[in-house]
């Protein structure tokens, strides 16, 4: 099952969301050991490297899966479901959302501030657009910084959300982004 049903998810949002999952959590994970290194260090500029490479990568990643979120019906929520749990559960995925695509923003303005382009892995380029307001690199910088940590906390949040549906209230809510085997 490729597309969404009406119970579950298919295979193109599983593994997107996955995907993403792990890119992500890398991710965090370079940059956070990154900005440590010093000059000296053989992964200065490699390091770099791979994050923005990656980071490219996934932000065409994002706009491909809401594309295929706008075109693909969402399963509905599942019969018990307080309405305030589907507000919160639709908030947490908009802000998961925003602060994706502000942090690959805030990182294409940081790499691209000194009018150079970003190299992904020696395929392509993408064009810089140069500086485009005073102290770009910096402020972009502390938003990158920020909206990382803050994604890292809504991350847990979301997680702790699908344990609790997993654990506590015993429904599908986890089992439907995991199995692709259709569900009754």
């Amino acid at each position: 099952m490729i597309r969404n049903s009406e119970n579950q998810y298919g295979l193109t949002s599983i593994a997107m969301h996955w995907v993403s999952a792990l890119v992500v959590f890398g991710l965090f994970g370079l940059g956070f050991w990154m900005v440590e290194l010093t000059y000296y260090s053989s992964w200065y500029k490699t390091a770099p490297d791979i994050h923005k490479s990656l980071g490219v990568l996934l932000f065409v990643a994002t706009l491909i899966r809401l594309i295929w979120v706008k075109l693909n019906p969402k399963p509905k929520a599942l019969a018990h479901h307080k309405v305030w749990e589907q507000r919160i559960g639709a908030l947490v995925h908009q802000a998961l959302y925003f602060l994706l695509l502000s942090i690959m923003v805030s990182g294409y303005l940081i790499s691209t501030a000194d009018d150079r382009g970003i190299e992904v892995f020696g395929w392509f380029e993408v064009p810089s657009l140069g500086l485009l307001f005073d102290d770009q690199a910096d402020l972009a910088g502390l938003v990158h910084q920020y909206f990382a940590y803050s994604l890292m906390g809504l991350v847990l949040l979301h997680a702790l959300g699908a344990m609790k549906h997993h654990f506590i209230d015993k429904d599908l809510t986890l089992i439907r982004m995991t199995r692709i085997k259709e569900i009754k």
